[in-house]
């Protein structure tokens, strides 16, 4: 295929990007859906042989890895913009607000870990450390493909008739069963990307041949604890520190948020990731927390609106080029080693383990519905549902193998994919639906 022909592919990629999210919004098809159908039937032409990932290469590795790492971060500087509700470390009340998450991330994450872990280990034989690996890349949910289920941007919780000054850890957003589902898928995303990567280190010293119970003090104190507490504090003074200056710096020309320039957002999350990950840190949590703290600077400024517009445009874009690449990936033998097995851990942990997981997690000694915080019935059912895999476990799974040789790699991408791909098509078909429905509920109300 001609470099023309590219252009033109690409374009109209593109547009399709620009003109899906409208087109399909009251369908219950995501764009997501779209996206990866046509890398599937473009990966049976001839158009796409250039473009065909072949995961047991380790260029091709480092291809996705990298791909996938941008998109990641991208969208969860997004998610951080876009969350109204407070988190202030000196204000208990605003970590009750986020008891949903806590619990997610404190319960869901690490038993869903240990349920698929040990699935693939003593039913289906996999090595301890591949058996590990394919718990801990599918268990976080994604930041990248969840649009259709989180929060709607900065300021879309608050009341149009909210006052404009009110202390960022006081603020009260609005309190609603649709809000409530929204707000727990989006705070999940945002914060297990970087807490199920030290399960994922864990994988790789054993495979390397460490002995985990010699290893656990070491494991603990650093991967669990070390690193993330470099991430978050990294993320917390950065975006504190551009915040002060883009909000309340003496020098006018320094006061971007007058100026409107959106782009600070885009080096805020470069500089987040890499000053973190210089320093050893998870990045992927740093990036989140500098969000949070830059959007804690001027909780209700406009500002925030415009650079999460930027970062949602090139998240989109993104998203775009890592779903068509996986449908092309599909289609060209990235499931080749895909058995029954595989099957059926990707069916499992969308249908099963994930819904049940969550929801004994988020039903046990409930935080009230009235409350922030709190969900109903159905609230829980919805959280518990939505557990979406993306793009997240793709960047897992390339890093790690990248980094060792595991057993049954082969096997472990083509169910990586497969569970993803069918996280997308499921999750794709009954988020339109059942978000309206919460939503008409609310209104009825």
């Amino acid at each position: 295929m001609s470099s023309e022909g590219y252009f033109l592919l690409a374009g109209v990629c593109l547009l399709g990007a620009v003109a899906l999210p409208t087109l399909l919004h009251r369908f219950a098809v995501s764009p997501a859906m779209v996206l990866l159908l046509t890398g599937v039937v473009l990966g049976f032409t001839p158009l796409t042989d250039s473009l065909v990932v072949y995961v047991p290469d380790a260029d091709d590795r480092l291809v996705v890895e990298h791909v996938t790492e941008i998109t990641v971060i991208v969208a969860l500087m997004g998610v951080g913009l876009a969350i109204d509700r407070p988190l202030d470390l000196l204000h208990p009340s605003t970590w009750r607000r986020w008891s949903a998450t806590w619990r997610l991330l404190g319960v869901a994450l690490p038993v869903t870990i240990g349920l698929v872990a040990l699935l693939g280990w003593a039913a289906f034989g996999l090595a301890p450390a591949t058996a590990l690996l394919l718990g801990a890349v599918l268990s976080p949910t994604d930041p990248v493909l969840a649009s259709d289920v989180q929060v709607g941007g900065p300021g879309s919780s608050i009341a149009d008739d909210a006052p404009d000054e009110v202390p960022y850890a006081e603020d009260s957003t609005t309190v609603d069963e649709a809000g409530e589902v929204r707000f727990a898928l989006t705070s999940e995303a945002g914060l297990n990307d970087g807490l199920a990567f030290p399960f994922v280190h864990l994988a790789v010293l054993v495979v390397a041949g460490g002995s985990f119970w010699a290893g656990a003090g070491q494991w603990l104190g650093w991967y669990v604890v070390g690193k993330v507490v470099i991430g978050v504090v990294v993320g917390v003074a950065l975006g504190r520190g551009l915040g002060a200056v883009a909000f309340r710096s003496r020098s006018a020309s320094l006061r971007l948020a007058e100026q409107g320039e959106p782009l600070l957002a885009l080096a805020a999350l470069l500089t987040a990731y890499g000053l973190t990950e210089v320093a050893h840190g998870y990045g992927f949590l740093s990036v989140f927390a500098c969000a949070m703290a830059l959007r804690a600077a001027e909780h209700r400024h406009d500002y925030h609106r415009a650079m999460h517009d930027v970062v949602q445009r090139l998240e989109r874009l993104l998203t775009l080029v890592v779903l068509l690449l996986l449908g092309v990936a599909l289609a060209s033998g990235l499931l080749q080693d895909l058995d029954w097995r595989g099957v059926t851990v990707g069916v499992a942990l969308v249908l099963v383990i994930r819904p049940v997981v969550a929801w004994a997690a988020l039903a046990v000694l409930p935080r009230r519905n009235p409350l922030a915080g709190g969900l109903g019935t159905r609230g829980r059912l919805a959280v518990a549902f939505f557990g979406i895999r993306g793009v997240g476990s793709l960047y897992y799974m390339a890093w790690a193998t990248h980094e060792a040789d595991f057993p049954d790699a082969g096997w472990v991408w083509a169910t990586v994919g497969f569970t993803v791909a069918f996280s997308v098509m499921v999750h794709g078909i009954a988020a339109t639906p059942v978000m309206r429905r919460l939503e008409d509920e609310t209104t009825a109300v």
